[in-house]
């Protein structure tokens, strides 16, 4: 069961004893709430340039429009924290004035939503194309069941006051988040400056340095970059100094941020690059005649990728960019979840020198269950997003005592798998694995009484997974009653049910698995979709 159903990610028993330890020395919501997660920490923070020029040059190839960024947050041990998306989203006339419309989305994912904090914050910033300052901001913060809207309008500095200081390398302003971000990127980061901005955050005025260090060498999920590195020092808060943030900017004129980390008492926060692509909003134009950049690996969606809007929306699947689906686990007479998974869809983009779909998948044992049975998985996969296979499957697994690192290559058109100690696997042409598989059923014609039957990899042995439609029911999930279509999932071996597998798929268009079932020694385990208070799903 658990093999088909996913792995097993972080016990929340851990995450509460985390939570307790980050909460005692800063506040979680701060930590999660912020842009990027770590600007909570760093860039409540002012920049302002100490370089040996007078002035420094603003390089307008961050703000091209149709720039979207998108990274995976861990915290500690906490693989899947949070997921953040940046969209340079429009360039016009925004509150009579001309302006950059700058967007960002922070949401927790994984466990961490699911058990401990879930928060979907939007934060929108309308900045000068001249200069990157802000005018205005706006930020709509959904943290579990409250939600909040704020504007805040920036006047800034005018006449004699808005000329550069002789001070080297300073320039008046004060920035929010969001720009600041963008106005480093805008810097020439040239080796051994110093850069120095103001920056209000949370009604309070920072001031910090970010300290250019020089070249290296920055390996993510994504790939390798070559990239700037820098550290960010806050002239008027030493305890945010003891966090030692660092950002490491891609070396070309983008400069996007491919790492940031931070070192937290409890653990490193570490945001990484997970994809880069150009998209053009409706109604929007070309605000730049600086033409694209690629960063390696190559931020330009590749054909077929999602294009000409920001849904995330993929043409002909039950699903969409950034869709995350959470489920609890349930054994019979216990009262509480016996374990939880999380089910994300991270990307579109280039991973690995091929166009891919990313997916992850998380599972664990919580509560009193942990201590019977401890199980902390991860599993992340590429696939095609044509057909929907593997050619990349990640396994981090932990299930007792039982620990399995690997990494499978899927050649689907010669029909082998390779692991990364070189054992060579024979596999049917058209392939799944754990996670794909989960995607891949939502596609099918799933019309009672109908039957498919697809090749799985289980254990590095390929298995044919045989998927029935049995009846159209309504089922009850929390408070609600939801029409679904019951299946069984059986296989080739000799007891081809021994597990009972059922699941029950919604009966719409996004063919969201609610309920899936199976029988064990323990009785029947059932995991149930949660509906997250203010999470899309």
């Amino acid at each position: 069961m658990y093999q088909l159903s996913g792995n097993f990610g972080f016990a929340l028993a851990e995450i509460s004893n985390y939570y307790s330890r980050v909460n005692a020395s800063l506040k979680l919501p701060v930590v999660f709430t912020s842009f990027l997660i770590f600007l909570a920490l760093v860039i409540p923070a002012d920049a302002q340039s100490k370089s040996d020029v007078s002035s420094v040059p603003f390089s307008a190839a961050p703000y091209r429009v149709g720039e979207r960024l998108t990274f995976n947050v861990s915290f500690s041990n906490f693989i899947s924290a949070a997921h953040v998306e940046l969209l340079v989203a429009a360039r016009g006339t925004f509150f009579e004035r001309e302006g950059i419309q700058i967007r960002a989305r922070v949401e927790t994912s994984g466990v961490v939503n699911a058990a401990l904090y879930a928060i979907n914050n939007d934060y929108t910033t309308y900045v000068d194309p001249e200069t990157g300052l802000p005018y205005r901001a706006q930020q709509i913060l959904r943290e579990a069941t409250r939600r909040s809207d704020a504007s805040s309008i920036f006047n800034q500095p005018a006449g004699l006051a808005a000329i550069p200081s002789r001070r080297s390398g300073e320039f008046p302003g004060t920035y929010d988040l969001l720009s600041a971000i963008y106005r480093l990127r805008a810097l020439p980061l040239t080796d051994g400056s110093t850069y120095r901005f103001n920056v209000r955050a949370d009604n309070q005025d920072y001031r910090a340095e970010l300290k250019v260090g020089g070249r290296q060498l920055i390996r993510t999920n994504v790939g390798s970059f070559n990239a700037i590195a820098t550290e960010v020092r806050v002239l008027n808060n030493s305890t945010i100094n003891r966090y030692r943030i660092r950002i490491y900017f891609s070396d070309d004129e983008r400069h996007v941020p491919v790492l940031i980390t931070a070192q937290h008492p409890a653990g490193e926060i570490r945001a990484e690059l997970a994809g880069s692509e150009f998209v053009r909003p409706p109604g929007t134009k070309s605000d730049s005649p600086v033409p694209p950049v690629a960063i390696s690996p190559s931020p330009e969606p590749p054909v077929g990728a999602p294009g000409g809007n920001n849904s995330g929306a993929l043409v002909g699947l039950p699903f969409k960019i950034g869709e995350q689906l959470n489920y609890q686990v349930f054994l019979p007479g216990v009262s509480l979840p016996v374990g939880a998974a999380s089910f994300h869809v991270r990307g579109h983009a280039r991973y690995f020198e091929r166009e891919g779909l990313h997916f992850t998948v998380s599972a664990q044992t919580t509560n009193a269950a942990e201590r019977v049975f401890f199980a902390n998985n991860q599993i992340s996969s590429y696939a095609d997003p044509g057909t929907l296979l593997p050619y990349r499957c990640e396994l981090n697994l932990i299930e007792g005592r039982r620990r399995l690192n690997q990494i499978l290559s899927l050649n689907q058109e010669a029909g082998t798998a390779t692991t990364n100690s070189n054992q060579r696997i024979e596999i049917p042409v058209g392939t799944h694995d754990y996670a794909t598989i989960f995607y891949a059923i939502r596609t099918f014609n799933l019309n009672p009484p109908r039957r498919n039957a697809v090749s799985i990899l289980v254990e590095n042995k390929p298995k044919t997974l045989f998927v029935s439609a049995l009846k159209r029911e309504v089922i009850q999930l929390g408070s609600q009653s939801i029409p679904a279509i019951q299946i069984s999932l059986t296989t080739d071996d000799p007891q081809s049910d021994k597990f009972q597998l059922r699941a029950w798929i919604s009966d719409d268009e996004r063919r969201l698995p609610l309920r899936l079932t199976a029988a064990t020694e323990l009785g029947l385990v059932r995991a149930d979709l949660v509906i997250l208070p203010l999470t899309s799903q």
